[in-house]
Parts: C-alpha cells; structure tokens; sequence
C-alpha cells in the first residue's frame, strides 16, 4: 500500500502547479472573494491520523456538504418517514432547478439539491425557533469534528439570505404543496446558516469519518448512525452528491461524495478513510473542479475506488 501521507503531500503539490482552476461561486458575493488559487486535502484513517496537504487547515464555507449532517439529523428524527417528503433519484439538472420541482409536484428529487435540503431543513426546523434548530445543527457537527470552534460565517449566511431569490421561490413553491410545513422564512434562515458553516479540510474529514466505518467513530465506538443507515447516505453521496455531475464523479473517483460551491468536496472510502478537499473554482456543474481530479489521483493511487482497484 502507497504511503498516504508521501501521496497526499505529491497530489497537493501537482494541483498547485495546474493553471485550470474554474472560476468560484460569483452569485453568492462572499464567495466571490476567495482566492482560487487556494487547495487543501486532508485524509483520516480509522487510527485517526490525519494525512494534510496545502491549506487543509485554512477555514472554507462548506455550504451543500452541510446537507450531509442535516440529513443524517432528519433520518433520526423521523427515519423513513422522510421520504415521503423527498425523493431519492439523481436530479440530472441543475442544483437549483425549479423546472423539475414543478413537474413532480413539489417533492424534491433527493435531499442534496436545494430543494430537497430545504425540505430536510423543515424536518428538523418543526417545532423549534430557528435558533435552536440551528444550534442543534451546529452542536451536531462540532462533536462530529470533536473541535468546538467549528462555527457559522455571519458574513456568508448574510449574503445568501441577500442573494437567495431562486431558493426562496424553491421554499415557497414546496409551501404551496404541503411538503413545507413551517413558516417559510424560519426554515430559510435555518437554511441558510447551516449552509455558511466554516470548517477546515481536517475538521470536515474528522465529522465525516462515521460514514467511513459503518456509522460509527472508530476512534471510541461511539455509533452516530446504524450501519444500515450509513450505507445508504453513501448511497445517496454517490449518486446525487454532485448534482448533474454525479455520474462523472462516479465515473472517475468511484468514491461516494458530497460538493459544495464553497469549493469543498466530503468523500468517503468505506473501511479505509474520510476524506475532505478543498480548491474553489468549480465547474460547469458547481462542484470543484481541482478537487475531482485530486480526488481522481487519490483513489487511483491508493486503490479506493469502490468498484475496484
């Protein structure tokens, strides 16, 4: 087996030297701002040491890898009763499609679009002021990192509340069709901040490590999830996990993963290791364009793919 951390160190560098960065997230303003020249690559094992290259500890916006963790929050909360309210298909349209919603009648795809995280978002909202869904939220995925400084960007939530029309018709078309049940702009909220969540590559990699050892933190034994249900949000990561782009994904990592247009990608090699990479300039799907590749030669390298060496 390669030495992770000599192959980390080796991917970092190469994707330091790549002129094709993709171009950042200019429709949210803060994101705009990121320097694109940035890459971060962090990999946790189950002895829990942590293999780091480039800027795996400089804070991003995590964005849609947030709905990850709500979802893995709403399934326990009602469990299956979920899918009543979204679906569990491929979307293969954009992110922030309404087009689709339309036709299916509000129900969302699957939970990692806009739309279907929003729904997701209500679930967990129900019955609760947005300030303690939130924090349940936030507590969620700072005892998931083990790190208590992990923390919402208030300029970030700030500016997709100012920017977040398109999400905003998505709420409200649900609303029209029962399948959002609180107040439309309490879930919003609540949407919004959990999206401007900050972590580094190693504090990500840290959260995500249940999904890599059966719902459990191999580090304690504590179990987060039943294995059942960590196996099927990997399911879910791989097919829906990068939107229209989840099939090349697939095609070329083979490993089942989460984007967001922070620039951050959450993957996940079963039995091995939790990974998390950062580069900001995305492609045309919205999903990281260096992070893919630097994926790609990571699984390669290290014989990760899920469908084979």
């Amino acid at each position: 087996m390669p030495d992770i951390h000599a192959v980390v160190q080796e991917i970092a560098a190469e994707m330091a030297q790549r002129p094709d960065r993709g171009e950042v997230a200019h429709y949210i303003p803060e994101l705009a701002r990121v320097d694109p020249h940035q890459f971060g690559l962090a990999v946790i094992g189950a002895d829990g040491q942590a293999a780091v290259g480039g800027d795996a500890d400089v804070p991003f916006s995590i964005q849609s890898i947030s709905k990850v963790f709500t979802l893995t929050l709403a399934l326990g909360m009602v469990g299956d009763r979920l899918w009543s309210r979204v679906g569990r298909e491929p979307s293969g349209n954009p992110f922030n499609s309404i087009v689709q919603l339309e036709r299916e009648r509000g129900v969302p795809r699957n939970p990692f679009i806009n739309a279907g995280a929003i729904a997701v978002t209500d679930v967990i909202a129900a019955g609760h002021q947005p300030r303690e869904s939130l924090g349940e939220i936030l507590r969620f995925m700072q005892s998931l990192a083990g790190d208590a400084t992990v923390a919402i960007d208030g300029a970030v939530a700030a500016s997709e509340k100012r920017t977040g029309h398109r999400n905003t018709a998505l709420a409200n078309y649900m609303k029209s069709f029962g399948v959002i049940e609180g107040p439309v702009d309490y879930t919003l909220g609540v949407y919004f901040h959990h999206c401007a969540i900050a972590m580094t590559c190693r504090q990500l990699a840290t959260a995500g490590r249940y999904l890599a050892f059966g719902g459990r933190d191999p580090a304690t034994g504590y179990s987060v999830v039943p294995s059942e249900r960590a196996k099927r949000i990997n399911a879910l990561m791989l097919t829906c996990g990068h939107y229209d782009g989840s099939g090349e994904f697939a095609y070329r990592v083979g490993l089942p993963g989460k984007s967001g247009v922070g620039g951050g990608i959450l993957a996940v090699a079963p039995g091995r290791a939790s990974i998390a990479v950062w580069a900001p300039g995305l492609d045309a799907a919205g999903n990281s364009h260096l992070g893919r590749i630097a994926l790609e030669r990571l699984a390669k390298r290290m014989g990760w793919s899920i469908f084979g060496d």
